[in-house]
């Protein structure tokens, strides 16, 4: 019996070794492009970037470029996460984050995501689906937001320097 036992496992040994030295010597597939944005994506970025004509906007950044902390298991949690688009402004420091819906088994995900944004002090607009040109314009321009400000800078001197010499 202890017999049998032994060569069974000196089997299963033997077996798992071969396993192991196939694995490898697997081959790589071949390499292929593929798109850098989705369509809808492509749509929001185009979008985003003519209602912000003065705003530069990326797409796809890291949460590490965004996030920093003290310790290493809370960047742990962060670490392998992007977010949809980012819009910075003339001195490159972030005014908002724009985060695209996906189906409803990301949701809690994305929840996450966001709240980690929101932690660090960010501003986060989300959309279920591609926003509209208009609700981009209602979201992005309005008074109550500081990019409206930012938007509107240059007018506003213009408008001051005009008072001032009348």
């Amino acid at each position: 019996m202890y017999y049998l036992i032994t060569i069974l496992l000196l089997f299963l040994a033997v077996v798992m070794a071969v396993k192991s030295l196939s694995r490898r010597h697997q081959h790589d597939s071949a390499l292929k492009r593929r798109a850098v944005l989705t369509s809808h994506e492509q749509i929001t970025l185009t979008r985003l970037q003519t209602v912000l004509p003065k705003f530069t906007v990326l797409a796809h950044v890291s949460f590490d470029a965004l996030l920093t902390t003290k310790y290493a298991h809370t960047r742990r949690k962060y670490q392998n996460m992007a977010a949809d688009f980012v819009v910075l402004d003339q001195n490159y420091q972030v005014v908002i984050v724009v985060v695209l819906g996906e189906n409803g088994l990301r949701r809690a995900h994305q929840q996450y995501e966001r709240r980690l944004l929101q932690l660090a002090g960010y501003r986060v607009l989300h959309y279920s689906e591609v926003p509209d040109y208009h609700d981009l314009r209602r979201d992005l321009l309005s008074p109550e937001t500081e990019m409206a400000t930012l938007h509107a800078t240059p007018q506003l001197e213009r408008m001051s320097n005009a008072f001032v010499k009348s």
